[in-house]
């Protein structure tokens, strides 16, 4: 296993926290319940800046993503404009891309001043050393879709979808997205023990590179599981049933919902 990208420590100052979210899936299932969401969004937001360290997002933030040279998907101008916001008043903020949202380029650090990330790092953050990332592609199994990333991931592909009009490509991609898992029904409502294969990946790395926590989204499923002693597997869920995010006071990592 290939060691981690190891980002610079983060320094956690008495009475601040780092706050970390995933999966909200912004234009899922449609306009009228992503805007309602986006609104609850933007006022977690507003609540945990008041004590935020950082904010780490863990990708798949929209449901879909595709940053034309001159033009980005319609909508989402609530978050967009908070982070702004946030970044402008000094307040760190982190994006992960995932597989929703891979098709993200230079917007966000150029417009919000947010560090865009494709894949997972390592960071100290206070006493306690984290491994981050959105968790699509890790672990044992589902090859069908780690050969469909690599594909998604090429210059090619993402050279031939910009030839597409945006009113055409981005309405495509909006139609494909309706048939992801989290919008067909509560597929992942139940642990899989020890065949959770971002687990699996968790309990890999743990034996070459140690880490007291493993922070990931994609699994859609709110999960707090041991790793091995002194370590954790943190899965933040998704904000479409169960709005759950992760906190860390700089003694521990918890779960938390909000507004559900």
């Amino acid at each position: 296993m290939t060691r981690p990208l190891q980002l610079p420590d983060l320094a956690l100052p008495p009475g601040r926290r780092v706050y970390f979210a995933s999966d909200f899936h912004l234009g899922a299932p449609d306009a009228a319940r992503s805007r309602e969401r986006e609104k609850r969004i933007v006022r977690w937001l507003d609540e945990v800046a008041r004590d935020a360290a950082a904010i780490y997002l863990l990708g798949d933030i929209f449901d879909f993503w595709f940053e034309y040279r001159h033009a980005i998907p319609r909508g989402f101008t609530r978050l967009q404009g908070k982070l702004a916001e946030l970044t402008d008043a000094g307040l760190p903020v982190t994006f992960f891309t995932g597989n929703h949202d891979m098709w993200m380029f230079d917007y966000f650090t150029e417009e919000l001043n947010i560090p865009v990330l494709r894949h997972p790092v390592s960071q100290r953050i206070g006493g306690h050393q984290f491994h981050i990332g959105h968790g699509d592609g890790l672990g044992p199994g589902d090859h069908t879709y780690k050969v469909l990333k690599k594909v998604f991931a090429s210059p090619v592909a993402q050279w031939l979808f910009a030839r597409l009009h945006p009113n055409f490509g981005i309405g495509l991609a909006n139609r494909w997205s309706r048939h992801s898992r989290l919008q067909n029904g509560p597929s992942d409502d139940h642990f899989l023990g020890d065949d959770e294969w971002l687990l699996t990946y968790c309990r890999e790395m743990q034996q070459q590179f140690p880490h007291e926590y493993y922070v990931f989204g994609h699994r859609h499923l709110p999960l707090d599981v041991e790793v091995a002693p002194g370590s954790r597997y943190i899965n933040l869920g998704e904000w479409v049933n169960y709005c759950t995010y992760g906190v860390y006071d700089g003694q521990q990592l918890a779960l938390r919902e909000y507004e559900k």
